[in-house]
């Protein structure tokens, strides 16, 4: 751990109990009963989340908590001469999205790098590359990118050959949309000193020519890491208008609360904007299972627990991804046989994951682990279990990441073991397009299987994978709901006996997605004492048509009593 970025973490651990002394912001008291509102929202359809009271038309704002919810009667006793009324005519009212897995800092530059993602010929690719480099002028890196090679017809990896007569100055390292797997030019692999003769490192691969042995200029998983450890840091200055950036995205889809996998430095980005009062989402970062050293060695109640930056706890991978042919499954890839996926750099060497989630278990800390490949889910439930029986009883509310494909007999262990399953809907309409010609039709049945988790009793919280899908929560929504794959093939959904209802899919985004950070008691519902984070849309998603989800805008975004954006 670098020494400038623990003695930040150090300090802002002293330093909370003051912030919550001084209240700088973060006000832990509820509205009194006979105050009045700042801010009445009346004549509209509310849906809280509220097992209790589900539904209302108005709501009541008082500071950064909600008054009142109820009828818009009920909040003329809670008007006062300064209270701003505002009329929704009818709009739909929500509680704030909450974005349970994004790669925030990276979503923020990506923004301004080269965009790939729509790139569906190798000459498109090519172009956007060469405009990027025109742009960027002579030696700057090109990263980002979030390209996907099932788009081509056919599809196929791209070579730096493709790209090296365009960037003859530039090195590029540009990353698959899924962040396992990117295309580095020859001059990205000079600096790195990667030759034919370079191994690949554990966990990793480096793709190479059949017939020469030299790199393709594919490199997957750990084997990213010989070339990403050559680029430039950005600055700090340059890491906060990222930040910056991809908080008013995110604002303008409804998010209020991220949570983001990261590492230990990215916390000192926004502790930055939290002291210059632009944080303007509450952040919950986890940083890397390799740096359990950290936060072990700190005891749980002195951890960052403000209302707007925590630190969530730690996140450890066991495999890749499907489209890079990284996730790890019992049986050979239909596509690309004896391949089976593999272990990342976590689980090296052998043992060291058991020993870290030890470790955190013991230390009262959440874990939060990446698994794909229905072998990698079964093994980290394997180890789930074992540090369950190993050690006491406890609230873990511990997480497996994406929990994409899974053997039938593992879904019960989710509910048995309370294990948070953190999903993604969006990938299920994305990768729906194409895993079937890696996997099969059979094990597609258990892919992102949203009602089999359900009906097992998981706990379902669902996020963006921002970069790797769009940080809209209402795209994730319509995925979970429809199953309709990007590419119009199936328009009844892809497997629909895995779709779920629209009220537990705004709960994976609202309350579930509170619980997961042991917030369920201050957010993700409307209800009286929570804050008061709302998200207002322009039609009722339960009365319009499944497939008109993707058409409903964002009228406007309250964070902590404020209008954080207004469309």
């Amino acid at each position: 751990m670098d020494n400038l970025v623990k003695e930040v973490i150090m300090k802002w651990l002293l330093f909370i109990p003051m912030v919550l002394i001084l209240g700088l912001g973060f006000s832990c008291q509820s509205p009194s009963k006979n105050a009045m509102a700042d801010i009445v929202f009346h004549n509209g359809v509310v849906w809280t989340v509220s097992p209790d009271k589900p539904k209302a038309e108005a709501l009541a704002i008082k500071g950064n908590r909600i008054l009142k919810v109820g009828s818009s009667s009920e909040m003329e006793r809670v008007i006062g001469d300064s209270t701003k009324v505002i009329n929704l005519e009818g709009a739909f009212v929500l509680p704030g999205f909450i974005d349970s897995h994004t790669h925030f800092l990276d979503g923020g530059f990506s923004l301004s790098n080269v965009q790939l993602r729509e790139a569906k010929t190798p000459d498109d690719f090519i172009s956007r590359i060469q405009k990027k480099a025109l742009e960027l002028g002579e030696g700057a890196w090109i990263l980002n990118g979030n390209w996907d090679h099932q788009q081509f017809d056919p599809p196929e990896l791209p070579e730096k050959e493709w790209i090296d007569p365009v960037t003859p100055t530039n090195p590029v390292c540009v990353n698959r949309l899924d962040g396992h797997m990117v295309l580095v030019n020859s001059v990205a692999l000079e600096i790195a000193g990667i030759t034919k003769d370079t191994p690949a490192p554990e966990g990793g691969e480096i793709l190479r020519d059949p017939q020469t042995g030299v790199p393709t200029g594919i490199l997957r998983d750990a084997a990213m890491d010989l070339v990403t450890k050559h680029i430039p840091e950005p600055t700090l200055e340059e890491k906060i208008g990222a930040i910056e950036t991809a908080l008013k995205h995110a604002n303008s889809f409804g998010v209020t609360s991220i949570h983001d996998m990261s590492y230990a430095s990215h916390f000192e980005v926004y502790k930055e904007l939290l002291d210059r009062n632009k944080l303007t989402a509450r952040m919950y970062v986890y940083i890397p299972i390799s740096a359990i050293d950290l936060l072990a060695g700190a005891e749980k109640k002195t951890f960052p627990r403000s209302d707007f930056l925590k630190i969530a706890g730690l996140k450890g991978f066991v495999d890749g991804s499907l489209g890079s042919s990284t996730a790890l499954f019992f049986d050979p890839y239909a596509d690309d046989p004896p391949k089976r996926g593999l272990l990342v750099t976590d689980m090296y060497p052998e043992g060291i994951m058991e020993k870290r989630l030890m470790a955190a278990d013991r230390a009262g800390l959440q874990v939060a682990v990446h698994a794909i490949g229905d072998e990698a889910n079964h093994v980290i439930l394997d180890l789930f279990e074992k540090v369950m029986e190993t050690n006491e009883k406890r609230d873990r509310r511990w997480r497996i990441e994406h929990a994409q494909h899974l053997i039938p007999e593992d879904f019960k262990r989710f509910g048995k073991l309370r294990v948070i399953a953190s999903v993604q809907p969006y990938h299920a309409i994305d990768d729906g397009r194409w895993a079937e010609q890696k996997i099969g039709r059979e094990r597609s049945r258990h892919t992102y299987a949203f009602r089999s988790l359900l009906e097992n009793g998981a706990v379902l919280a669902c996020g963006s994978d921002w970069t790797v899908a769009p940080i809209n929560p209402l795209t994730g929504i319509y995925a979970a709901v429809t199953r309709r794959t990007l590419d119009g093939n199936n328009p009844d959904g892809w497997f629909p006996e895995q779709k779920i209802a629209l009220e537990e899919a705004i709960k994976g985004y609202t309350l579930n997605a509170a619980f997961t950070e042991f917030a369920e008691h201050l957010k993700g519902s409307l209800e009286e004492g929570k804050l008061a984070d709302v998200v207002i849309l322009d039609q009722n998603l339960f009365e319009i048509p499944p497939e008109k989800i993707l058409d409903t805008k964002v009228i406007m975004t309250i964070l902590d009593g404020e209008i954080v954006y207004k469309n």
